[in-house]
């Protein structure tokens, strides 16, 4: 028995991955029967879609920040200010929405450096500067625009937020549905060959061919359900929303940046031990800074999308966001600790945290019970990560 439970804990497949899941499709079957098939209605699902995009952006990106040993917790005030300011630029100014965006690009960017110095080069800790940011940054959301709501207009940028004419259509959506497919089997035929390279152990191509369906079947059934979707006084079907591509485009990025660049290596290297990464030649003040510019950078995206989304720039942009964004963090695997995380689990983590508010907004739950239960979703993660860390003994 023991040593089956050894097996169980050191074997290829990651079993938090399982569980997360697992917890996914146990909280949406409940949602839905709970909103009498409401939950699983194609409308729903594409809200649901396109809603995750802006926590699912930063999630991925924070997976990195915590991974280092840092917190951001500016990031919703942060995200708030640069949407103001870029609908500020668009309505007030009348700029074109890619200068408005550059100028957002831009002060996000030196709100990133402003930062990410005093944490790398001064030894402030993120979390005293970040905090002080939630508040500051909240108020220049505010200075920004007088207070007032700036209403966007633009047909092209609204499209960015997934709205009216939001989606991709039926045809371009099956496209992409089917070269992710296709780039999901020639992964897999390309780890085989990585495997019989080195001589290491592998699967017969049957069993790895049946795991390659799953993640198929998902991405196609995915797919299926966008393209049912159509809005009312509309002639064609939605597809994919355009906030989903970019936030797939975004995870794709960070996923090659955590494990085909040297940044990556640093990034998990500082988190398993900053002393050590110092002395054996990472430069840990310069990839400190380079990670806030990182967020600075898909922040930004995230407020474009936001905002598209809205029609609007409000003060009210990004209010308890970070709670969000670092809930659908721990949720998705990332040790508050540092030293390890995946850009798979923050998209899982986010679309956890997204299905638990949406199921509730059905259930018509108010919003103080909302947030007391989202909260103790986040102990509760936090309390599983510790509990299954001790269990495979990986205690950092």
């Amino acid at each position: 028995m023991n040593q089956a439970l050894k097996n169980l804990k050191h074997s290829a497949i990651d079993w938090r991955m399982v569980l997360m899941t697992a917890v996914l499709v146990l909280t949406t079957v409940v949602f839905n029967v709970l909103s009498e098939g409401i939950f699983f209605s194609a409308e729903n699902l594409y809200n649901i879609a396109q809603q995750t995009a802006v926590v699912g952006i930063l999630a991925t990106v924070m997976v990195l920040i915590i991974v280092a040993r840092h917190i951001d917790l500016s990031v919703g005030s942060v995200m708030g200010f640069v949407g103001v300011l870029i609908a500020f630029l668009m309505y007030t100014l009348d700029w074109s929405w890619p200068s408005a965006c550059l100028a957002g690009l831009a002060a996000s960017i030196l709100v990133a450096m402003y930062q990410g110095a005093l944490t790398a080069y001064v030894g402030v800790p993120s979390f005293v500067v970040t905090l002080g940011g939630l508040m500051s940054f909240r108020g220049a959301a505010y200075l920004v625009a007088d207070g007032k709501t700036q209403p966007l207009s633009d047909p092209f940028f609204l499209t960015l937020g997934g709205g009216f004419n939001g989606g991709i259509g039926t045809s371009a959506s099956w496209v992409v549905g089917g070269l992710i497919s296709l780039c999901i089997v020639l992964s897999m035929f390309a780890k085989r060959r990585s495997k019989q390279r080195y001589d290491v152990p592998t699967n017969s191509l049957g069993l790895d061919l049946l795991l390659a369906m799953i993640p198929i079947v998902l991405v196609l059934g995915f797919v299926a359900v966008m393209n049912a979707y159509q809005i009312p006084g509309k002639d064609d079907a939605q597809g994919i929303p355009i906030p989903v591509l970019i936030w797939g485009a975004v995870a794709l990025l960070m996923a090659f940046i955590v494990h085909r660049t040297r940044f990556g290596r640093y990034v998990f290297a500082m988190g398993g031990n900053p002393d050590a990464a110092a002395l054996v030649g990472i430069p840990v003040k310069r990839v400190t800074m380079m990670l806030f510019v990182l967020l600075a950078v898909l922040t930004t995206i995230a407020a474009i999308v936001a905002i598209s989304r809205l029609n609007a720039g409000t003060n009210s942009l990004g209010n308890n966001q970070e709670l969000l964004v670092i809930a659908a963090t721990v949720i998705g695997g990332t040790a508050l600790a540092g030293g390890s995380g995946t850009i798979l689990g923050s998209v899982l983590g986010a679309l956890i945290m997204q299905c638990i508010d949406s199921g509730m907004l059905l259930l018509d739950v108010s919003i103080g019970t909302r947030y007391v239960i989202i909260g103790q979703v986040l102990i509760a993660a936090v309390v599983f990560d510790v509990a299954y860390r001790k269990w495979t003994g990986d205690v950092l």
